[in-house]
Order: structure tokens, then sequence, then C-alpha cells
């Protein structure tokens, strides 16, 4: 355990800053120790003394072939350890693990190696017998990295006492404090049966990316182990601490995920240490002669998915963005103008690129002229672009505006569907899918805002009670792609969508008996079952889908920057932007540390009377956008505004009251 807290602090990109205290913190879910204990025993069956007695530091006794369950109350992942009190020759014990409860069993654990119809590919972890008292630890390389439901199963005739049992977590390893947040978020929800809501939401993204950073040398292991059984001992990149697509699995560095993951990671914990070693990763992989990037990170390594090429060069954006990290971009650069090059040689004479790269994100189609693939290389370059300035190599600059703008003209004149009203998802379809569509606005593919509010209107149209079924995976409820369509909503300035979408959808996730009621779901189906991907790569078996995959993530960074209002718009939040949403909401409070400092809003709307306090550091500027026409007043300055009025502000503190 100890050398997964091994870190050298020159390494560190992020600043080491706290969050303001404050009733908020009651809805972080992680936990105070990194040593953990069950918090109730879920059931047992058989003879078992005083289960209960190991939850206050006593013992408790398992007879004949008996077993209990045991709840840490929310996703946790590592170690276990426990103490043997009383054995006998012939005592032995197992141990199973699952995240959701539906899946609770003395004879296997949900599945993490690999997805199998019978739902018993992982089975049971066996305590080597024979037994001696004493302390005794999960072995390294059995560590389950998601679970919240540990089964402690009696497989002898023999008595066997034991107590003290505990997880080590194994997560964000360099972080003494899981909760140290240096981000926070705060709002009552009116329109929700809990008001609470959003803010556990928001913390339970926050959670989710945590459980999903991880040491370096604790990856699924691939080729996959024969049932029953699974190792993740496997190493994930060129550094660690990582950060993977989930705790549970796949345990590797999907670069679509970071996509959603990053931005959460952010505003929440800015632990920015984690992105950079997996972008790393994936550039340290490139192609030297045809400049491709592996779809995955080791030890999975898959290949041939031109949009995860492009999240990878999205996310070194993100990451640039948020730490300002010249020294690595300088350090990846050639390498990423060779990445950018290789998809921008896949444009034809069609003017849009040809997707022959067609791993993604599970969707159907994909190949081809296809919308959601041109979007992605669209927000390639439009991202290239401003790293390019930064980098003062004007001529890249130049060329990749330049083929950004005839990108966007080719992609409204081939997809856009005005039958529909949305885009089509390649130039021989009518289907119009969530994710290019989504994506198009998000990304500023839309050449007016009344074609945006037509797609956000057209995108409600795959809603049912639970949320958005893919028309590109049906039967599918993907929260990786509806945190894009979020988004898309919010920037289209349809709040109340937006706000719909959250309580549907994340309302879902968070809140029924099925999840961990902590970190997000992997994916559902339409009718609200875990059996999502069963026919694409799941083998029908529910208990393999992810309880804590950071793609899922998707509203904490959507609630800072929307609903709160708050973002960078340059390295380091060197000038930033302030424009809420208020979203029928009657006040907000959060913000989020950079390295220049901390970046704090705190807003109110009682009537047509808006209260807005803005905290960020001196020497940056930014704007201002205000939530409707009035009478507004700036630090004791009074003018009127109109409807959407931007104002510019320096850093340091403002106090703004707007009158409707």
């Amino acid at each position: 355990m100890a050398s997964w807290f091994v870190l050298c602090l020159s390494a560190i990109v992020s600043v080491q800053a706290s969050a303001p205290t404050g009733p908020w913190d009651a809805f972080n879910y992680a936990p105070k120790s990194r040593t953990v204990y069950p918090t109730v025993v879920k059931e047992f069956h058989g003879s078992v003394a005083n289960a209960k007695g190991l939850l206050s530091k006593g013992s408790a006794t398992l007879g004949k072939n008996s077993w209990m369950t045991l709840d840490f109350g929310v996703e946790v992942g590592g170690l276990v350890s426990l103490n043997f009190d009383s054995v006998s020759s012939g005592s032995s014990i197992a141990l199973s693990f699952t995240e959701s409860p539906m899946f609770i069993s003395p004879f296997t654990s949900d599945d993490s190696s690999y997805p199998s119809a019978n739902i018993s590919y992982d089975g049971v972890l066996h305590v080597p017998a024979p037994l001696s008292t004493g302390f005794w630890t999960q072995p390294s390389a059995m560590l389950r990295g998601g679970y919240r439901y540990l089964t402690i199963v009696s497989t002898s005739n023999q008595p066997v006492t034991i107590s003290n049992v505990s997880c080590a977590i194994s997560f964000a390893p360099h972080v003494q404090n899981l909760r140290d947040y240096s981000g926070y978020f705060f709002t009552p929800d009116p329109a929700f049966h809990d008001k609470n809501f959003l803010t556990k939401l928001w913390y339970a993204g926050a959670y989710t990316v945590q459980t999903n950073t991880v040491p370096l040398h604790t990856g699924r292991a691939v080729p996959f182990v024969q049932s029953p059984g699974w190792l993740n001992n496997a190493t994930l990149g060129v550094a660690g601490p990582i950060i993977v697509d989930g705790a549970k699995r796949d345990r590797a560095v999907w670069p679509g995920d970071m996509g959603i993951a990053v931005p959460t990671q952010f505003v929440s914990t800015n632990d920015l240490l984690p992105t950079r070693n997996a972008l790393s990763t994936m550039f340290a992989a490139i192609d030297p002669l045809t400049g491709a990037l592996p779809e995955s990170g080791p030890p999975l390594s898959q290949l041939g998915s031109d949009t995860y090429h492009a999240w990878t060069l999205i996310g070194t954006h993100n990451y640039y963005l948020y730490s300002g990290d010249d020294a690595w971009l300088q350090n990846v650069w050639a390498n990423y103008t060779k990445a950018v090059g290789f998809l921008e040689g896949k444009v034809d004479s069609s003017g849009l690129m040809n997707v022959t790269g067609l791993r993604d994100w599970a969707r159907l189609g994909g190949g081809g002229h296809n919308s959601e693939g041109n979007a992605l290389l669209y927000q390639v370059l439009v991202t290239a672009t401003d790293l390019a300035t930064h980098m003062n190599t004007s001529d890249l600059a130049s060329a990749w505006s330049a083929n950004a703008t005839a990108l966007k003209k080719r992609y409204n004149e081939v997809f856009w569907l005005p039958s529909a009203g949305m885009y089509r998802d390649n130039d021989t379809t009518t289907l119009c899918p969530q994710d290019a569509n989504s994506m198009a606005v998000l990304f500023n593919l839309t050449d007016t805002p009344e074609q945006a509010a037509s797609v956000s209107k057209g995108l409600t149209r795959n809603w049912n009670d639970l949320g958005p079924v893919a028309p590109e995976l049906p039967d599918t409820i993907s929260p990786f792609i509806s945190g894009l369509e979020l988004q898309a909503h919010f920037a289209s300035g349809n709040d109340d969508r937006a706000m719909g979408l959250l309580h549907r959808e994340w309302g879902y996730m968070l809140y029924t008996n099925l999840s961990v009621q902590s970190t997000l779901l992997e994916g559902f189906t339409a009718n609200g079952s875990l059996s999502y991907r069963s026919y694409r790569g799941y083998n029908y078996d529910p208990s393999y889908t992810s309880h804590a995959h950071g793609w899922s993530s998707g509203p904490t960074s959507a609630l800072t920057y929307y609903v709160l209002g708050l973002t960078v718009t340059s390295p380091q939040g060197r000038t930033w932007s302030v424009a809420p949403h208020t979203s029928g909401l009657s006040g907000v409070e959060g913000g989020f540390t950079t390295p220049l400092g901390w970046y704090g809003v705190k807003w109110s709307l009682q009537k047509r009377t808006f209260t807005l306090n803005i905290d960020v550091p001196e020497g940056t500027s930014g704007t201002l956008k205000l939530p409707f026409r009035g009478r507004v007043v700036v630090n004791g300055r009074s003018s009127e505004v109109g409807q959407g009025a931007t104002l510019q502000l320096s850093g340091g503190k403002h106090v703004v009251l707007l009158l409707g």
C-alpha cells in the first residue's frame, strides 16, 4: 500500500487548495479516511452469530456454510483486511464483491474481467486454507477497484470467527484527505422530490472521477484471466496516478470518457496530474509513421478509432486550458500536430472526413461521411487553432482555422435535414443521432440560434421517462452522450429542458435501488435495467455494467459552467466568464481553483431582483453576462442594460445587483 503514495512532488501540476467549508460538505461522498469500514449488515444467512459486532469493533462467527453481506454505504475500492480471531483446522472462507445489491451472492462477484451470460465469470476470492489466526490482507493483484457490498462466506463445516473487516482505499493514491476538494457547488432544487438533488449529483460526479483515479500498476489484466477469477495488476501507462474509465472496469485510459471526466475533475478537485499522465500515455503510443493514436491505453491498447483519436486531441486542449502547463504542451507538440494531420488526411474531395477507424463509444454505424466524427474533427480544429496561437505558430493557427470554417460550411450543407430540424447521421440516411446533434450545438456547428433551438427541441423526441434513448444505439440510455446533450440544452438557452434531463436520467441513476447511490452508472436500458450494451459487446451480462464511470459525470461540470455560470476562457483562468443560467432556481453558490487561485460565484434571484457576488484572482479579467434586462448596479455604479447584456470586469471582488 505504501508504494501507492510515492509521488514526485515536482510533477504536481494542480494547486493544492481547499474550497470553503459549508453545508455542502454533508453531501461529499468521499470517505473521511483512507481506511473504511462497513456501516450496515445488509443480510445474513445460516448460522451467523453477532453479525452486527463487525460494525462496532466486535467479532462475528460464521457457522457451517453460512454467509453475510456487509454494506460500506458508498462505492469503495481497494484491499480488504480482517482478523481471524478463532479458526479450526477445517475452517475456510471466501469473499465476493458487488457494486449493485442485485448481484449479492455467496457464489460469485459481479463481473469485471469479462462479460458472461451466466453472470458468474469472476467468481469469488478464496482465502487460502488452512486459515491461521491473526491479520489477513487481500493479495494486491486481486484488488477490487469498485464495490459497495462485501459478502463473507463460510465454505466449510467448521466455524470461523472474524473481526476488524476493513477496506484500504486504493484510488486517488496521492491524496491523503479524499474530502479536501478545491471546488464546491450548492443549491436547493425546488422541482425534485429531494431538494438536495443537484448538490448530491454534483458531488456524486466528483466522487465518481475520484474512484477512477488509480495507481499505475492496478489495471485489469489483459489477456483476461480465465474464469473464475480477476486480476488488477497491469501497468496502465507511462506514469501514475492515472485516470481511467471506471473503478471496477475497464480500468484503462479511454480518451472519450475523459471528455466528460476531466472537466469534472477540474471543477471539483483540480487534480490534473492523472490527466496529464493519461494524455502522455496516449501520445507515447502514437504511430510514428501515420500519426494515428490508439483508442485506449494499455493493457487494452486498442487501435482503429478516429473518434477517440479526436478526443485525445480535444483532451489536450482541456488539460492545457485548465493547467496552463506550457512545458508539457511543448513536449507533446510534435506528436500533437502529427495527430491532427492524421485526421485532416482523411478529409476527401467531399470536404468531409471519411471515417475509417470505426471503433467508438459503442454506437452503431459511424463510418464514412459521418456527422459525429466530423463534429469531433471540427472541435479538434477549433481547439488546435487556440493551442497553436499559444504556441506562437501562426501558420498552423491560420490553416487550422480556415479548415474549421470550411468544414462547418460543408457540415451544414451535407448533414442538416430540414424536415427533422436536426442533423442526420451520414450522407445516406435520415436517422438523427443523439451524439452528433448534441455535439453540433455544443461545439457551435450550428449557424444560427434558431437552428440550435431546433436541435435542442428535436433531441427531446428521443426521451422517455428515464432519459434519451439513443437512436444510434437502440434500447440504450448513455449518460456519456446525455452529458453532451445536457450541455447542448444549456448552451442553446433551453434551461428547462436541461433541468428536465437532469431530473429524468440522473435522478433515476442516483436514487434507483439498483445502483450504488453514490457514484454514477455507465449506462442502462430504456426501461432502466442494468443490461446496458447487452447486445453490443457485453454478452447479456448486467453485472458487468460499471457503477462508477467518469463519463457519466457530465452534470458536475455543467452545473458549475452553466447554472453557477462560471468558466475559464484562457489557460489557468487568466480570463473567465460568468453567465448564470437561473434555471428555475432561487440561488446557487460554488467555485473552483486554478493555479492562479480561487474563483467563486454566489447568486440569488427573488422575483426580478438578481444579486451576484464574484470573487476571482486579482490580475485576471472576464465578462459578465446578465440573465435579463433591467437596471444594474456594479460595485455601486448604476446603468441600464438590455437582454443578454455583457459587462467587462477586472479581477477581484464584485457585487452586482440587477433589477428587472
